[in-house]
């Protein structure tokens, strides 16, 4: 049976494409560099937005882009109402997305893996 595609689920994928644009053209804050937003879900009443973010830098500490994304998000609602023209913008909760970290350690040790079987099975012929 397919999804349905909800109003949450719309407005979450607008606020996600702005929010990249507001964070590189309109967010000054040196912590909230190398941060791409990830996704966003908004609860079914549109009042609440966990914004999932990464870091450019897998082996950055998150947290100073989190608090500098907290000291933002004033601005970046006030920005995200006037280009989506909803009546009240949800309030934003930033949170980590490790995915992109942890799928970048699993790839790195599959990739050992693999080095380490042809290299082995290289001494036995």
């Amino acid at each position: 049976m397919p999804r349905e595609f909800t109003r949450s689920r719309r407005v979450g994928e607008q606020m996600q494409r702005l929010m990249g644009e507001i964070l590189l053209r309109d967010v000054h804050d040196p912590g909230a560099r190398g941060v791409s937003v990830t996704a966003v879900e908004v609860s079914k009443d549109l009042s609440h937005a966990t914004v999932w973010f990464s870091l450019l830098d897998p082996a950055a500490d998150p947290k100073p882009a989190a608090a500098a994304l907290a000291r933002a998000s004033g601005m970046i609602r006030g920005k995200l109402g006037r280009a989506m023209y909803i009546r009240q913008v949800p309030e934003l909760h930033f949170r980590h997305d490790e995915s992109l970290e942890r799928g970048s350690r699993l790839s790195e040790l599959i990739n050992r893996a693999v080095a380490s079987d042809k290299s082995g099975s290289g001494q036995d012929e």
